[in-house]
């Protein structure tokens, strides 16, 4: 199970998700405005926008907040102007974290995200330093109740590239280009999803424990919580008995 994966299970196990809904909310919009100032703002024809606006509504946005945001990406409404950017380096142990920010500014940000990295024994590195270690992929997670079979059967029909029988879940990645055509078969087929999103995998895990895996998820944390931060992917990996210590 990829770092980034192995999080969003600890995030589930601590309860930290409730307790951070508006800062979903916040991300969520930033993502939908940029996706409408991008591609437009008919979800049909932006596939950005329409994972944007799913994601939203997973999380029982109010429509009117969908709407207003994807007219400030237009131009209908007046809004914020946000940038995206990545930054790269490395965590406790050797971990390689690529943070993805959308920021109305841009020193604040790059000051912020570096102090992070220094406090959780880490440090930043060049751009490109640890991207080409993640792969950009579909990702849509099951929970155990379904049956793994008849999943995995109408996934590859719909042409996902690999199901994935783990520990806590069933996991179905695809390319980026037909995600959401997998999704929807699925969806189709009556399999509903606990999380489906296009996310980055990494090729290969650094496994932590102790000080390192303490720190690593104070840094993702931290990282997370931060207002311009709107996803963070890490190769650590952490057996269930270390978290259970840690948590």
């Amino acid at each position: 199970m990829s770092g980034h994966n192995k999080w969003s299970t600890i995030k589930h196990k601590k309860g930290a998700a409730d307790a951070k809904r508006g800062k979903v909310f916040t991300k969520i919009i930033k993502e939908i405005t940029v996706a409408a100032k991008l591609g437009g703002g008919d979800p049909i024809g932006n596939p950005r926008l329409r994972t944007a606006v799913d994601k939203a509504k997973a999380e029982n946005m109010p429509k009117d907040n969908i709407e207003r945001a994807i007219k400030k990406g237009t131009g209908e409404l007046e809004g914020v102007t946000y940038e995206e950017i990545n930054y790269e380096g490395y965590g406790p142990g050797g971990v390689a974290v690529l943070v993805e920010v959308m920021t109305d500014n841009r020193n604040r940000s790059v000051s912020d995200i570096r102090s992070i990295f220094t406090k959780c024994n880490g440090n930043m590195g060049e751009t490109g330093c640890v991207s080409w270690m993640f792969d950009q992929k579909g990702f849509i997670v099951f929970p155990k109740a379904v049956d793994f079979d008849r999943l995995f059967e109408v996934a590859l029909e719909a042409g996902a590239e690999d199901v994935a029988d783990e520990e806590e879940q069933f996991e179905v990645t695809t390319d980026p280009s037909n995600f959401i055509e997998v999704r929807e078969a699925l969806e189709k087929a009556g399999f509903k999803p606990d999380n489906a999103e296009i996310t980055m995998i990494p090729q290969t895990m650094v496994k932590l424990e102790g000080k390192n895996a303490e720190n690593m998820l104070k840094m993702m944390d931290r990282l997370e919580d931060n207002d311009d931060v709107q996803n963070v992917y890490a190769n650590f990996d952490i057996s269930t008995e270390e978290m259970e210590k840690l948590m």
